[in-house]
């Protein structure tokens, strides 16, 4: 079953809330989901154990280098999605992870010195396509982008992406308060008050979109052919 992997070596970047966005929609559409809280600080076990998370959903948090392959594996065998939610750091424990991945997400914000640390994490998913030779598919996602304003720069990191075969969605997951508000409140965004919470609808559609693409992409990798990495 697909092992979706969030990593990037800069925290910050929108790993966490990506990630639970993507599980939590996953989940409301009736799909049994894993998440492995794989960042030492926690964020998605702190989330969880607030009120509202979706039945279909859990939050494994005792992980380390040594067991996470282990974990990855157990969890796939038994559920469809597993989403692990990694530390914002180069370690074993990411590479490890991300060798076990079927798609891995890049959260990276729309400037030059995030499009370079997003570059980090390309480089360590390469190395661990030679390193276990198979392919791992992945993508950039541009996540705290303004839903009214496109910068200039990032479309030019977009086209720079493009020029060099970088993947990225077409989704972005813009700035949005519900966002942020899943984490003080728990649930799902449909749980939230929309007379507590800003641009909640919009919010919905945004996840919605991502969790679309996601598994849009995940479908169009299993029909390619397995093809093994040359060195």
């Amino acid at each position: 079953m697909p092992t979706i992997v969030f990593a990037s070596p800069k925290g910050g970047a929108g790993k966490s809330t990506s990630a639970v966005v993507l599980a939590t929609e996953l989940a409301l559409r009736g799909a049994q989901v894993v998440v492995i809280d794989a960042d030492p600080n926690r964020p998605v076990s702190h989330w969880a154990k607030r009120p509202g998370k979706p039945e279909t959903l859990a939050v494994l948090s005792e992980v380390t280098e040594a067991t996470i392959i282990d974990e990855i594996e157990a969890a796939a065998a038994r559920v469809p999605f597993v989403i692990v939610d990694l530390e914002g750091t180069a370690s074993m424990t990411v590479a490890y992870a991300i060798s076990r991945a079927d798609l891995v997400i890049v959260p990276t914000q729309g400037s030059q010195l995030d499009a370079a640390e997003a570059a980090k994490a390309i480089r360590l998913i390469r190395q661990q396509e030679k390193a276990f030779g198979r392919r791992i598919p992945y993508a950039v996602l541009f996540t705290r982008t303004s839903a009214a304003i496109r910068p200039r720069t990032l479309q030019h990191i977009r086209e720079e992406m493009a020029q060099n075969n970088v993947p990225a969605f077409e989704t972005q997951m813009h700035e949005r308060e519900a966002f942020r508000a899943i984490f003080s409140f728990g649930g799902a965004l449909p749980g939230l008050n929309a007379g507590q919470v800003s641009g909640l609808d919009a919010a919905v559609k945004n996840a919605r979109a991502f969790a679309a693409e996601v598994v849009g992409l995940l479908k169009a990798t299993a029909a390619r052919p397995k093809a093994e990495v040359v060195a």
